[in-house]
């Protein structure tokens, strides 16, 4: 049985949640049951995948996922990615940590298909520094 069940949430479950769990997901090993989800189902943007792929992860097979607010303290950890899922997060069981990381998300950003490959880069690149912060902090108990 996994030992940490961590979950990233937000809206659409369509970029932000989906590069931290693929990201989470080749950092943390198999005591950790890494998920996320939105609170609407946006479907995955194919900007997110390509982001990814870039890096050498695959996620052209992923599916946006919704979850039922009640389901939440089914986790360990909740991490919230926008200040939307933020707002509409229940008030978790005390067991549950919450940590929120307010991100913009960058399918809103308008621009060159060069400018929009950047901007999620550097989304996929932030989300690739907080979880490693995040696996540290796991490590040393400071999470606990």
């Amino acid at each position: 049985m996994k030992s940490k069940k961590i979950l990233f949430l937000c809206t659409g479950n369509s970029c932000r949640s989906q590069i931290a769990e693929a990201i989470a997901r080749n950092t943390f090993d198999d005591r950790y049951y890494i998920e996320s989800a939105g609170t609407e189902n946006h479907g995955v943007n194919p900007n997110a995948v390509r982001t990814l792929k870039e890096i050498g992860i695959d996620i052209s097979s992923y599916k946006s996922k919704t979850i039922e607010l009640s389901d939440l303290n089914n986790f360990n950890l909740v991490i919230t990615l926008c200040g939307d899922a933020k707002d509409k997060c229940p008030i978790l069981n005390q067991d549950v940590k919450h940590i929120h990381w307010n991100l913009n998300d960058p399918a809103k950003f308008k621009g060159s298909d060069l400018e929009i490959a950047s901007h999620f880069q550097r989304t996929r690149d932030l989300i690739s520094n907080k979880i490693k912060e995040l696996k540290i902090n796991l490590e040393k108990g400071n999470l606990e």
